[in-house]
Formats: C-alpha cells, structure tokens, sequence
C-alpha cells in the first residue's frame, strides 16, 4: 500500500511539475501573442493618425484654397457680360495663377485618382496664362482686345477635372468634420 501511495504522490508531483511547465509555457507564448496583437494595433492606429493627419492638411493646404479660387473664377467668369479687363486681370488671371501654383505647389497632398486631372488642369492654366502674357503685353493690342479664351486653341478648360477636385474637396470635409 505504501508503494502505491508513493506511486500515486510521485505521480501527483510529476503531472504537477510538468502542468506548472506547461502553464508557464502557454503562459510565455500568450504574452508574445499579446504582444504581437498590440504592436499591430498600435501600428493600425499610427496608419489611421497618419490618414486623418494627411486629411487635414490636404484639406487645409490644397482642397480648401483650390475650392474658394475655382468659385472664385468661375462667379468671375459668369460676369463677363461686357469687357471689364479688371475682372479679367485681377480675378481670372490672379485667380488662374493661384490655381495652377497650388496644384504645382501641393503635388504630394493630390492623390493618385485625382492626378490626371490635376495635370489636365495645369494644362490649360499654362495655355491661359502663357496666351494672357502674349496678348496683354502687346503693345498693339488696346482694352478693345477680346478676352483671353484658349479653349479654340485645343485647351478647354476641363470642367470634370474641376469637378473631381470639388467632389474630393466635399468628401475630405464630410469625412473630417461632417460637414
């Protein structure tokens, strides 16, 4: 009967030891799993900061000024009833090269789909403005001049590239601030 009793106890002692091992291991490998998971989500969380981050100033550098330079155009624009070559010099030209220097000045906060139109854009800004030059420094030319439209010179303006930079511009402040 001793003998069992020892063969029981040194049994007990022995699944014992070897479930403490155990437990320590799994106990090891669960934190290194935590671990991991943790790491993982903290990065899931700089990735989101860095997003929202590029958001805000995508907004704030490019979006937002682009936005208020293309309405500011096109209610200009929408008053060319008669001549008034200081509209033209002072709202659509300022206002076309503001535009234009914004896309050149902010190509890293374009993103990806919005890039052809970006240059599509620029495109027909430097037309315009390259055409305004010509014209308005001629000293031939006098304030009966036409305006300058370089649309029949195979640079209209693209309206869907405008309008992708607005329909983005919404998106950001929807996204941001509900807005």
């Amino acid at each position: 009967m001793t003998q069992l009793l020892d063969v029981v106890i040194g049994s007990f002692l022995g699944s014992s030891v070897v479930t403490a091992l155990l437990g320590v291991l799994f106990l090891r490998r669960n934190k290194t799993i935590e671990t991991q998971i943790e790491a993982q989500f903290n990065q899931g969380l700089k990735v989101l900061e860095s997003t929202r981050s590029w958001k805000e100033q995508a907004l704030a550098e490019l979006f937002g000024p682009l936005q208020m330079q293309l309405e500011r155009t096109k209610r200009a624009f929408e008053r060319w009833d008669n001549k008034n070559l200081h509209l033209e010099a002072e709202v659509i030209q300022k206002g076309n090269i503001a535009i234009r220097d914004l896309l050149l000045a902010k190509g890293h906060l374009i993103p990806a789909q919005l890039m052809a139109h970006a240059i599509a854009l620029i495109e027909h800004y430097d037309a315009w403005i390259e055409a305004y030059n010509r014209i308005r420094n001629d000293s031939t030319l006098n304030a009966r001049t036409d305006f300058v439209f370089v649309g029949p010179a195979g640079y209209p303006f693209p309206a869907k590239a405008e309008q992708a930079f607005k329909d983005q511009f919404k998106a950001l402040q929807h996204e941001l601030y509900g807005v």
